[in-house]
């Protein structure tokens, strides 16, 4: 593998509220269709030689908005699964657990649908994912969600899944990961259409 293109899912009504979004599967809102169809501009013309999207109907939307067709569902690239934070905000959170932080305090269980992962859990997904990528000849697209595709950043760069924190990723955004010398890199990242 030469590239891996990441393109975050287009909004959706949690995203916009600030609600922690795992496993709850929501539909775009026409913004993040709007965000997703922008995306084309990026992929237009571009052959990859492995597209990879999440289950959840906002990354599958994104990747037909934006032009990614006979890609392959990966459960690997789900979400974060927040557990008992599934919709809520961080200023709710933090109204029983002050200072709640998801990065350092993780999450507490949810029920059957949501049991919720550890960031340890989390990396373990990323980590099978570029290996999958780097078996390719290429170039690889993946369409996913913001905190999984922080962690995977991370774990890209040799860092622990904790350290995703550092790296922001807004929706409907593409980054770009790399190398420079045959060192992994971030080539672009959190980048908008404009």
């Amino acid at each position: 593998m030469n590239e891996m293109l990441l393109l975050r899912h287009g909004e959706t009504e949690w995203s916009k509220a600030g609600k922690h979004t795992g496993r709850t599967d929501l539909p775009l809102t026409e913004h993040g269709e709007d965000q997703a169809r922008a995306l084309a501009s990026l992929v237009k013309g571009q052959a990859f030689d492995l597209v990879l999207v999440s289950p959840a109907q906002r990354a599958r939307r994104t990747a037909e908005l934006a032009g990614l067709n006979g890609y392959q569902v990966d459960p690997d690239l789900w979400e974060w699964d927040y557990g008992g934070y599934e919709g809520i905000t961080t200023p709710e959170i933090r109204k029983t657990r002050p200072g709640w932080y998801l990065w350092r305090d993780g999450v507490i269980p949810g029920d059957a649908e949501h049991p919720g992962e550890s960031a340890e859990e989390v990396a373990a997904r990323a980590d099978r994912v570029i290996e999958r990528a780097k078996a390719v000849e290429g170039r690889v697209a993946l369409v996913a969600h913001g905190h999984f595709l922080r962690v995977l950043a991370a774990r890209w760069l040799g860092l622990g899944p904790e350290e995703g924190r550092l790296l922001k990723l807004d929706t409907g955004t593409y980054s770009r990961l790399g190398f420079e010398h045959a060192e992994p890199v971030l080539t672009t990242w959190n980048a908008p259409i404009s």
